[in-house]
């Protein structure tokens, strides 16, 4: 008796941004699975079930098409309004149409692109983002009084950042130096206190050095690197920790009525920057098996094999604020509300901070001076 063929699952048909009741734009509705249109609430259901997040070789994909990487990602793509059908040319992988305001999606990438293979749904929807926005101008620090009252975000705007994550199960041969800690007892002579001396002893801390050589080994599992210089760095390395444990296959209609960027940090890139994290934890990996009290890492020499990697697109509501006629940049965390931004500071507060710890420091070295006397 023969196995019967596998047959491949059948993808969805893609969901319409364009209500089947009513005509309207729809979009994904954040913390749902649904598409919901803006009009009359009509849902549709995305379907998911049979999909799976699937992960790259590093080793294949980098000697298939490493070497093609920055005329790739210069290449412009032609993106689809889901809605009017009007076609445009960009290197974003979603955004909004100039004519109607639909979704447009890329319908094709570049050979060598990556496409994201997961996304984490927004799970913050426009209103709660402005309530923690609210929630953040009103807990800062040293802010003047009048930050308190600006009332709303502008242009607040829901964009998927790429980013990557790479795993790897590492083995590392190292050398070193173990240190630990021995006493010896000396005496010295100090002051009694009324005007003599006296000999105490004490315990002088020394430390004898060993030689010591190993090998320690490490499996890493998704870890994240920012693939976009379209917003700083800093600020997106603040947002985390995403919640990866809630990514979900890739499809269009997660991005469906927000902008997606495409990644602008090439896989090598990446995964040069992932290896520099993993040496981090690899190091305390190989003190900890040094042991003793103090550790030298004099060599590592590290081995990297089963190395996967995919992009992922993650969700930031991106908005600005106006405050005394400037303007301020806010990142709100789509996935767990966190936020980051810019803000102004209140030099009279500060002034007035500084003033009040100088003042406590003077009161506390004149009683001591007053004790002593």
């Amino acid at each position: 008796m023969t196995d019967s063929p596998t047959v491949p699952p059948v993808p969805p048909v893609p969901l319409s941004a364009v209500c089947p009741s009513c005509g309207a734009q729809t979009a994904y509705s954040p913390g749902t699975t649904v598409l919901r249109c803006g009009s009359c609430g009509a849902e549709q259901q995305i379907d998911a079930e049979h999909l799976t997040i699937k992960e790259h070789s590093y080793d294949e994909w980098q000697a298939k098409h490493g070497q093609s990487q920055v005329a790739a990602l210069t290449a412009a793509v032609e993106l689809k309004c889901r809605n009017c059908g009007a076609q445009t040319e960009s290197t974003d992988v979603a955004g909004a149409c100039g004519f109607c305001g639909g979704a447009l999606v890329a319908t094709q990438a570049p050979e060598g692109v990556v496409q994201p293979e997961a996304v984490v749904p927004f799970k913050v929807d426009r209103n709660a983002a402005r309530a923690h926005f609210q929630e953040w101008v009103g807990s800062r620090r040293f802010a003047p009084n009048s930050l308190k009252k600006v009332g709303s975000t502008e242009g607040l705007k829901g964009t998927y950042i790429p980013h990557w994550t790479f795993d790897a199960q590492t083995g590392t041969d190292y050398e070193g130096k173990r240190g630990d800690y021995y006493y010896v007892t000396r005496t010295r002579t100090v002051s009694d206190g009324k005007g003599g001396t006296r000999t105490e002893t004490y315990q002088q801390r020394h430390t004898r050095w060993s030689d010591r050589s190993g090998h320690v080994s490490r499996a890493f599992d998704d870890v994240l690197i920012v693939a976009s210089h379209h917003v700083e760095r800093e600020k997106l390395e603040k947002m985390g920790p995403w919640q990866l444990t809630e990514a979900r296959p890739y499809q269009d209609e997660y991005v469906t009525g927000y902008s997606a960027l495409r990644y602008d940090v090439t896989p090598a890139a990446g995964a040069e920057e992932a290896r520099s994290v993993m040496r981090e934890v690899i190091q305390e990996d190989v003190e900890h098996d040094i042991g003793g009290d103090e550790q030298r890492v004099n060599d590592m020499d590290v081995t990297y094999a089963q190395a996967m990697f995919k992009l992922v697109l993650m969700p930031l509501w991106i908005a600005s604020y106006v405050h005394a006629g400037k303007t301020f940049q806010v990142l709100v965390n789509a996935n767990t509300g966190k936020v980051v931004g810019d803000r102004p500071y209140s030099p009279i507060k500060i002034a007035l901070a500084v003033t009040a710890a100088l003042v406590v420091i003077g009161a506390i070295v004149a009683i001591v001076l007053l004790n002593r006397s």
